[in-house]
């Protein structure tokens, strides 16, 4: 295969999204043979995974341009096992990856596309006759004035422009103008909707009801909780690793700042060590604490959050969007509420994957 067709050009092998498909593929094949088990198939590795065996395979082939998403990357770590020093490494290859695909977006010439078609035959993915059949006809009429060959040539088209042009122009514009129509009833009957249940603009939906801390226990992998935690117990000054899991060291690290804060030290983080933990993180904040707002803020809004450690405007401003988004002050600074909407979101959607609706701990609760 012709080096230049894999990702990061001549040089593919040394780019994030090669890097990153080697170690997740060398964790599947490294599955089982320290504890002597059986390695997975791709196949029923998928399904655990709820992702097709295609995709998956996509993932774990370096000459494939798809690089794997955050949340698939942790659940490929948690499903095999894989070491808990790696993690991270696989995180920060993907956020390159990502770096790297949208430079290459935007380094891309304009109106070319994959295939190498002539300016104009394809346009940032839009298919080829994807086009109104209107628009089309108008396209192909202004070009056939721009290079003309002849007065046959004009004449055809001048007499195709006025047989069918204006009737497909005009159901064109018919067409668009009930949708749009459609498209603003609903969003009106939408906010009249949200109104009424609601109440006042701005204030949090009454059907959900206040917010409960989550509880986080041993033996669990927390995914961006967790780290949250972990990152939330290290500004504390306590040494556990970040990977997400709740191990024997997060667990020690919990008893002793619950009998610091002298509440019932059992190890379990909820409803009355979180308050207790959590810190307003602003602009200036220290690093730990700092990473634990953009790991949360990371798994709620696009996913494309760094997690870098630095309070910069672009958190501020992913803050900002969360708050307004969930009915919070939005003032850019995480405070209490802010914290609880955050590890709150983190909960799965009724149609997430089984490996996060399993894994990621569900319940609610006070301790």
């Amino acid at each position: 295969m012709d080096r230049t067709h894999e990702r990061g050009g001549p040089d593919g092998e040394s780019s994030a999204g090669v890097r990153l498909a080697l170690l997740l593929r060398r964790w599947w094949e490294e599955t089982g043979s320290s504890s002597g088990g059986t390695r997975p198939t791709q196949q029923a590795l998928a399904t655990r995974l709820g992702v097709d065996q295609t995709t998956l395979s996509r993932y774990l082939n370096p000459k494939h341009l798809s690089a794997a998403p955050l949340r698939v990357i942790d659940a490929l770590h948690a499903q095999l096992r894989a070491p808990a020093a790696e993690l991270e490494q696989a995180r920060a290859l993907c956020r390159a990856a990502q770096r790297e695909n949208s430079r290459q977006r935007r380094a891309a010439p304009a109106g070319a596309s994959d295939g190498g078609s002539p300016a104009g035959a394809a346009d940032g993915g839009t298919p080829m006759g994807a086009a109104v059949p209107g628009e089309a006809a108008a396209s192909a009429f202004g070009k056939g004035h721009a290079t003309t060959r002849g007065k046959d040539r004009v004449g055809t088209l001048g007499r195709l422009h006025s047989s069918w042009l204006p009737p497909v122009l005009i159901a064109a514009a018919m067409v668009l103008a009930f949708t749009a129509g459609m498209v603003v009833h609903r969003q009106l009957s939408a906010q009249d909707h949200v109104t009424m249940a609601n109440g006042p603009a701005g204030a949090a939906p009454a059907s959900q009801g206040p917010y409960t801390w989550p509880l986080l226990r041993v033996g669990e992998d927390c995914f961006a909780r967790g780290r949250a935690l972990q990152y939330l117990l290290r500004a504390r000054g306590y040494r556990v690793p970040t990977d997400g899991f709740f191990g024997e060291d997060t667990r020690k690290a919990a008893i002793t700042f619950q009998r610091r804060e002298e509440i019932p030290a059992d190890g379990k983080v909820g409803g009355l060590t979180w308050p207790r933990l959590v810190m307003d993180v602003k602009l200036g904040s220290g690093s730990y604490e700092v990473r634990a707002v953009q790991e949360l803020l990371a798994n709620v809004n696009r996913g494309d959050t760094p997690v870098s450690g630095r309070f910069d405007t672009e958190t501020a401003e992913q803050v900002r969007h969360f708050q307004h988004e969930h009915g919070l002050r939005a003032t850019g600074r995480v405070e209490k509420n802010t914290w609880l909407a955050l590890l709150v979101k983190q909960l799965p959607p009724a149609h997430a994957p089984d490996y996060q609706r399993t894994m990621v701990p569900l319940p609610s609760a006070s301790e």
